[in-house]
């Protein structure tokens, strides 16, 4: 274990966090963090966590990886950071890479530091090429905390932080679980549920829609995993108005999913493509990738987006570090396998106990929804808190996303790198939480 922060005193960390920390919105972590690696953090009183978010979503092949460890360590010596216009050759090697991976259509790539910034990018770039300035997306939604991007965004960030951007229309979510639009057996009616979203957003357009943004599994806002079919009639609605459809995959990115890219999955090839977190696994790296045509008549129309950080080589060489490692370790097909393993024991957990309402996700990208009766779907929020502060002294962080509308809901993500042992013990230190917690209604006697 690292010694770096070893002696650390946590009394006084804790004060000094209180009286020098700006709160960015959300409670911090009562514990301090010393050390991770691989798939554990570490906490400043000596406790091991197992981390079943990868940080935030982002450390695809675990914390300190050897490989990335050294890729850092070479550039930050010789090749860090450099003039935005200048380009080497960490930037042309990932941009390379990156582009031999995607289908056609995605053929150039530029390189920022965050989703947000990607995604405001991409935004942009969308409303240059196509003269239009309307920007659609999903319910539950989240992009960014940038202007264009948060104006996009339906999940949080909107209440108190207006005006916004004109010019921004929602569609509803398509919750299989929750959603009201419903055929004549019950099953989730989504064709009805998009037709008529589509239909309110074009009473409110004032005929200059640029773009749809979306996830392909919104993540924050409750891991929805879309309908079988749905990306590809999306698609047909932005091709329809002459829109370009943006796909975010910060979190579903590089093989999170069981594909390399979630896209994949519906064989629907977006007009932009935007990546980040799984990139940099926890570096700041994110990624712009469009067609050669949109590329080329968005340069002729003076598309500008640049910042200090544009192309910087130190990031982009992890970022090729990681695609590297991904490919050669065939670490998609170990996604999709450790994935399957992962569903059909939350499934398990699920038939023991009533508090799960649902179970969702794809790949090692799951969602565990936290009722408090499954009848009436009232949402859990307070049990999900509990049952997350139980696995937390079990050892192990499961976020807990507590979204009014959907409850209490766990996402989780672990590298996917993680071995089975550790996937089976993340597994049972769930099942313990929900054993010794009141009001998770267990089903067995």
């Amino acid at each position: 274990m690292s010694t770096l922060y070893a002696n650390a005193d946590l009394d006084a960390l804790q004060a000094d966090a209180d009286n020098s920390l700006l709160n960015f919105g959300t409670a911090f972590n009562t514990e301090i963090i010393t050390h991770a690696k691989d798939v554990f953090i570490y906490t400043a009183d000596g406790r091991r966590i197992l981390d079943w978010t990868s940080g935030q979503m982002s450390c695809l092949i675990g914390h300190g990886h050897p490989e990335v460890v050294q890729t850092i360590t070479e550039h930050a010596t010789n090749l860090d950071h450099l003039f935005t216009a200048m380009i080497s050759p960490p930037v042309i090697n990932l941009a390379m890479k990156l582009t031999s991976l995607l289908p056609e259509g995605l053929d150039k790539a530029m390189f920022l530091s965050t989703g947000g910034e990607s995604n405001e990018a991409a935004i942009k770039l969308a409303k240059v090429f196509t003269g239009k300035w309307e920007i659609v997306g999903l319910a539950s939604s989240w992009h960014g905390m940038t202007s264009g991007a948060l104006a996009a965004q339906y999940h949080s960030g909107r209440k108190g932080h207006g005006p916004l951007i004109p010019g921004n229309y929602i569609l509803p979510v398509p919750n299989a679980y929750r959603s009201v639009f419903r055929k004549s057996d019950g099953s989730h009616d989504w064709e009805t549920e998009l037709n008529y979203g589509w239909e309110m957003v074009d009473r409110a357009s004032n005929g200059s829609l640029a773009a749809v943004i979306m996830e392909p599994i919104l993540s924050s806002g409750g891991m929805i995993t879309l309908p079988p079919g749905y990306l590809k009639a999306m698609k047909v609605q932005c091709e329809r108005r002459g829109m370009l459809l943006i796909l975010d995959e910060a979190q579903t990115g590089i093989g999170r999913c069981g594909n390399m890219f979630a896209f994949e999955h519906e064989g629907v090839v977006p007009d932009i493509l935007t990546l980040s977190k799984t990139l940099g696994n926890g570096l700041p790296l994110s990624a712009v990738v469009t067609s050669n045509s949109i590329a080329s008549a968005s340069k002729e129309s003076g598309f500008l987006f640049l910042t200090t950080h544009t192309n910087d080589p130190l990031p982009a060489a992890v970022g090729l570090k990681v695609l590297e490692i991904v490919v050669r370790d065939n670490l998609v097909a170990r996604s999709r396998e450790s994935g399957a393993k992962l569903h059909v024991e939350l499934q398990k957990l699920m038939s023991r106990y009533g508090c799960i309402g649902d179970v969702r996700g794809r790949g090692l990208m799951a969602g565990v929804e936290i009722v408090e009766d499954r009848d009436s779907k009232t949402p859990g929020l307070e049990l999900g808190r509990r049952l997350a502060a139980k696995m937390s002294d079990l050892g192990l962080s499961a976020n807990i996303a507590t979204i009014e509308s959907f409850g209490g809901m766990f996402r989780i993500a672990p590298p996917i790198t993680i071995s089975d042992e550790n996937l089976y013990m993340g597994l049972n230190i769930m099942e313990e939480a929900f054993r010794s917690t009141e009001g998770s209604l267990p089903l067995y006697d």
